[in-house]
């Protein structure tokens, strides 16, 4: 008796990803789609509207004529203007220095304290900026004016003698500026810091470095990259603050951001203030490319 064997049941292949992939793009861009008309909508488009109004002609009125021309940009030229730009790169460097140096000594004294009051010590840090920006800024005005609080403290101390013009002053603006990118600096910071391990201080205590050489040579170098970060949400933002200089500078001594306003509402120059728009757009790019190649070269000695 011969017994012949069934055939093999045929393999069936996996099934075609083309339907999978297909409903999985459409998914992505269904989730996309919103997000991305918003950035269209709310910053491409306006970003190439003052780009071309950048090099557009002004009419009698301060409005956009058409055409197009550099002279908006070679205007920019004018010493007058190259001072306005010169002061805003360096108030904001000196702004972004301040503000370093501050929130590492803050982060650092944060970091220290026990894990149940670091909390409740950052929400304090946190609770005054909950109010709005201007209500802070005339609160400043308040607290530098003439008989007011800091006057009172100072003349308790001795070091004035009856009512101080403090504000406007270039001093109440670079104080105004400290305590609003304050915050911004101490967060990354503090959130780098905190990733350190307590012992590398400690231990580099017991081979005999002293306190500046267990933060030069020990903590610095590994919170460097939370200092960039710092540094980059510092500078970028001073660069185009103009409520401070205006309420507690008395406008004497403009950033490039009461340019720009000044461009478009006093002198209705709506090509030239676009024009300043696109340069300060530009450093701040270049701001991010130079902490972007910083970062870059930490990062492959760390590695």
């Amino acid at each position: 008796m011969t017994v012949t064997a069934a055939p093999p049941a045929p393999v069936s292949g996996p099934p075609a990803p083309r339907a999978g992939r297909a409903r999985h793009r459409a998914i992505t861009f269904a989730l996309l789609a919103p997000a991305g008309l918003t950035v269209l909508a709310l910053v491409l488009v306006p970003l190439v509207l003052v780009v071309r109004n950048s090099f557009a002609l002004p009419d009698a009125y301060g409005g956009i004529k058409g055409g197009f021309t550099l002279a908006n940009y070679t205007e920019l030229f004018d010493p007058v203007y190259l001072k306005v730009f010169g002061y805003s790169l360096g108030m904001a460097a000196l702004n972004t220095a301040v503000c370093l140096l501050l929130g590492y000594v803050v982060s650092y004294w944060l970091a220290g304290r026990p894990p149940r009051r670091q909390g409740l010590l950052l929400l304090l840090i946190i609770v005054p900026f909950w109010t709005d920006f201007l209500v802070r800024t005339f609160a400043w005005i308040n607290l530098l004016s003439p008989g007011g609080p800091v006057n009172g403290l100072t003349d308790a101390l001795g070091v004035t003698h009856g009512p101080a013009q403090w504000i406007p002053s270039q001093g109440a603006s670079f104080v105004g500026l400290v305590y609003a990118f304050l915050p911004t600096a101490i967060f990354p910071i503090y959130a780098t810091l905190r990733g350190v391990d307590p012992s590398l201080g400690e231990a580099a205590r017991d081979l005999g470095c002293g306190w500046w050489r267990v933060h030069t040579r020990v903590l610095l170098p590994l919170v460097r990259p939370g200092l960039l970060a710092a540094a980059l949400l510092t500078f970028i933002p001073t660069l185009g603050v103009f409520v401070i200089p205006v309420l507690l500078g008395g406008g004497k001594n403009q950033l490039v951001g009461n340019l720009i306003v000044t461009l478009y509402t006093e002198f209705r120059n709506q090509p030239m203030g676009a024009a300043a728009s696109v340069v300060l757009l530009v450093l701040m790019i270049a701001s991010v490319a130079v902490l972007g190649t910083a970062a870059g070269r930490l990062r492959r000695r760390t590695s």
